[in-house]
């Protein structure tokens, strides 16, 4: 092979190695990592609400933390008829049903989550009680949420407050749980994407 032969063969090469390293950069920077798309969000943070009435009652106070937003859930269970309803919505202030009192929240936003569904049964037993008022779960080290805290059970409705970090975007679902009963979930954003 003579050395002009090998220069051009040289020449390809590198523009070979070129072509290939700028179409790879392309793709590269031209994605968006698979966490930042999946957290996406259209949720929006106005209130969402579905007006019924169940016979059942509120059992338990749960929450996660996912990849893109913080999870609260209220089991409601029981052998009472229909599906239970709820209110969900940004407030300056929560405040107890009956005596008007505050309930204090962290964060620098307050949801007030009601489920219409009473937390004691036909006989006035209580079905759930909470170690803590000021703190129905352990929400350290959450990204959005700052604190729990119960407001009151009163005439056939449950009250929660929900202190989050800032007025982010919000989801509310009503799931079917085995055996009759349900899950009122809210979600609640990391960031407005």
């Amino acid at each position: 092979m003579n050395a002009h032969a090998v220069s051009r063969r040289m020449v390809r090469l590198l523009v070979l190695t070129l072509a290939l390293g700028v179409s790879s950069a392309a793709v590269t920077t031209s994605t968006v990592p698979a966490s930042a798309a999946s957290c996406r969000v259209t949720w929006g943070s106005l209130a969402k609400s579905q007006p019924a009435f169940t016979g059942k009652q509120v059992t338990n106070v749960r929450s996660g933390r996912h990849a893109c937003f913080d999870r609260l859930v209220i089991d409601i269970n029981g052998d009472g008829p229909g599906t239970p309803g709820y209110s969900v919505r940004y407030v300056r202030t929560v405040h107890k049903d009956g005596s008007g009192a505050v309930v204090a929240l962290r964060g620098g936003a307050k949801l007030l989550v009601v489920v219409n569904a009473p937390s004691y049964d036909e006989s006035g037993y209580l079905t759930y009680r909470s170690p803590s008022e000021t703190n129905l779960v352990d929400v350290t080290g959450y990204r959005t949420f700052r604190q729990v805290a119960w407001a009151v059970s009163f005439e056939g409705q449950t009250s929660i407050g929900l202190g989050v970090r800032a007025r982010l975007p919000m989801r509310t679902l009503l799931l079917a749980s085995p055996g009759g009963g349900h899950r009122l979930v809210v979600d609640v954003a990391h960031s407005w994407s």
